[in-house]
């Protein structure tokens, strides 16, 4: 599935205010670390993840190893952090950070 322009923008805006849930150390990508991705897109939709290395090319190459695995949506990356996104029709609504914050966009 590929993001719109408009939803990336409605995505990032929610994003700014949410902390990183998985944090993705220098061991790289283990068994763990993709089931807690997985929960974590499964109940939130959209996510921050933290990556603690310091090469951006092997942070890049981590996302795109994420990616891959979860099957998620790069939205943005900024630094060490990025934002990600995987649809899920049967969402809890209380869990979800796209349904919790779709009207707020940045705006309090």
């Amino acid at each position: 599935m590929s993001l719109s322009q408009a939803q990336k923008k409605a995505f990032r805006s929610i994003g700014h205010h949410l902390n990183p849930v998985v944090t993705v150390s220098e061991n790289g990508v283990s068994e763990n670390l993709l089931a807690e991705l997985n929960r974590a897109l499964t109940d939130h939709e959209l996510i921050k993840v933290k990556l603690a290395l310091p090469e951006r090319d092997d942070r890049a190459a981590m996302i795109a190893e994420l990616i891959a695995n979860s099957r998620a949506d790069l939205v943005q990356t900024i630094g060490k952090m990025a934002l990600l996104y995987r649809r899920n029709p049967q969402v809890n609504p209380k869990l979800s950070n796209v349904t919790r914050f779709e009207n707020h966009h940045g705006r309090h």
